[in-house]
């Protein structure tokens, strides 16, 4: 089982419309609403490509109850901590005529140092079931970095295989925890080195210096370029085969899928589910969803190497 923990979710509302301008108004050509956040798409897409998945974070008030319906309505079962206030928003306004997305994010309810506690231990507990655990997405107003390496390390040294998708002051605390796999993407990994990763080389290069902290699996996502991994003293390059793509939301979070449960089979195994499942993502409106047929092409034309280091 692939334990998706998401501490700050959301419910994702995207708008296809078309000629989106600032100032208009609009009636929107569909809508789809979801239990999102990054956690959500990644255990959406895990399922399926066929994993068994349980989902786990942070719910609030009435939207948090929505929420819930939400994920039910996708098959998704969840661990829930409940706390006060509201579950946010995400609103996803997608361009169709040019191709474009704009996204307006909601900060999430405040959480104690108690909300946390607890959430910790609603986590170590359905911990115990997984063979491997997924911390995506940000954390909410009050959460602590300390307080999310300690929940890392809880789980490392329960001997779990534990996986990391984040930015910012998270993913500096989750460099903190040796034996965690990291997967990031280049502006992230940009951020955090303060330095443009532009190309291959440099991302080899910055995922090497992830590594030193972490002694683990480093992927570092290039958009159209693939991803390079680090896995077990060797490097791999996945090169991304081209899409006429729609909308890019979520497909980092299909991408964290497709590798988690590609990769016990193998690294190329894992990179390659990985790459060609973010792309196919890419394909349609709505975070985490894709057509089997367009991943099965795509995997097909995905190409993964071993490079130098």
């Amino acid at each position: 089982m692939i334990l998706c923990v998401t501490p700050n979710p959301a419910i994702d509302r995207t708008l296809v419309v078309s000629h989106f301008e600032l100032g208009g108004v609009f009636r929107t050509e569909e809508t789809i609403m979801a239990a999102g956040g990054k956690g959500l798409n990644v255990a959406r897409v895990a399922q399926a490509l066929g994993a068994d998945v349980q989902c786990a974070g942070f719910v609030a008030g009435y939207s948090g109850r929505l929420f819930m319906a939400l994920a039910e309505r996708d098959g998704l079962s969840g661990v829930w901590t409940s706390i006060e206030g509201e579950t946010r928003s995400c609103i996803i306004v997608a361009d169709r005529s040019r191709r474009d997305v704009s996204v307006i994010n909601e900060r999430g309810p405040q959480v104690t140092a108690e909300d946390w506690q607890r959430l910790y231990d609603d986590v170590t507990q359905a911990a115990a079931q997984a063979d491997a655990i997924c911390l995506s997405g940000s954390l909410p107003p009050g959460a602590t970095p300390e307080g999310y390496t300690a929940l890392l390390r809880a789980l490392r040294d329960a001997g779990k295989t534990v996986w990391v998708d984040t930015s910012g002051a998270s993913l500096q605390a989750a460099l903190a925890v040796e034996g965690i796999r990291v997967k990031v993407n280049h502006e992230e990994a940009g951020a955090l080195v303060n330095q443009r990763v532009d190309g291959v080389r440099a991302a080899i290069r910055v995922a090497q210096a992830i590594q030193e902290h972490t002694h683990d699996v480093v992927v570092l996502t290039l958009g159209k370029a693939g991803a390079v991994m680090l896995s077990d003293g060797d490097c791999y390059h996945a090169r991304s085969p081209e899409v006429e793509a729609v909308s890019s939301v979520g497909s980092g979070d299909a991408f964290l899928a497709g590798l988690v449960t590609g990769y016990p089979t193998s690294p190329e195994t894992g990179l390659a589910q990985a790459v060609a499942v973010g792309a196919a993502n890419t394909l349609m409106y709505g975070g985490g969803r894709f057509s089997m047929d367009d991943y099965h092409r795509l995997l097909d034309a995905t190409q993964v190497e071993r490079v130098a280091g």
